[in-house]
């Protein structure tokens, strides 16, 4: 997808969620569009893709991290609107693999990664080892939660 592209795609879902009368769905795309606008602004020019997923991304913690504290202040429906969104956001991004496949991923990049080192992989290499596990997403071209890459790399690496 060309830079910009994924701004004409959001530009029509809105239009489409306006006429639909849809009220949540083009509130959430129009803050898409927001952070993406912004984002070109920032650089002073359009985001190219990778860049436009990083923005989508970060949209989707800050709200994963509002549906926690919504959670712990007992403010349910403040948290399912927060999901809601969460859903519409991940329309626009490649498909998230599922724990399985990351960590198949994950035990394929460490052991690539203990081959070029020549010898095993300890806690201390954790570093290399998320660069190296987050290097072998992009090149698929799929996404994974951080925390959750993270944690498979730790007991990777400590088992």
């Amino acid at each position: 997808m060309e830079a910009g592209a994924l701004e004409k795609i959001i530009s029509g879902q809105v239009i489409a969620a306006m006429k639909a009368h849809d009220a949540e769905r083009t509130t959430t795309l129009r803050l898409i569009k927001n952070a993406l606008k912004n984002k070109a602004i920032e650089k002073r020019e359009a985001p190219t893709q990778a860049e436009s997923e990083q923005v989508l991304a970060s949209m989707i913690k800050q709200r994963r991290d509002s549906i926690e504290q919504y959670t712990n202040g007992n403010r349910p429906e403040l948290a399912a609107k927060e999901a809601a969104e969460i859903t519409v956001i991940e329309e626009f991004l490649p498909k998230a693999l599922d724990e399985a496949s990351l960590a198949g991923l994950v035990t394929e990049a460490l052991s690539e990664l203990a081959a070029a080192n020549g010898k095993p992989l300890t806690l201390r290499e954790m570093g290399p080892a998320m660069k190296a596990v987050q290097a072998k997403l992009q090149a698929k071209g799929v996404r994974a939660d951080g925390r959750l890459v993270s944690e498979l790399v730790k007991k990777a690496l400590a088992g």
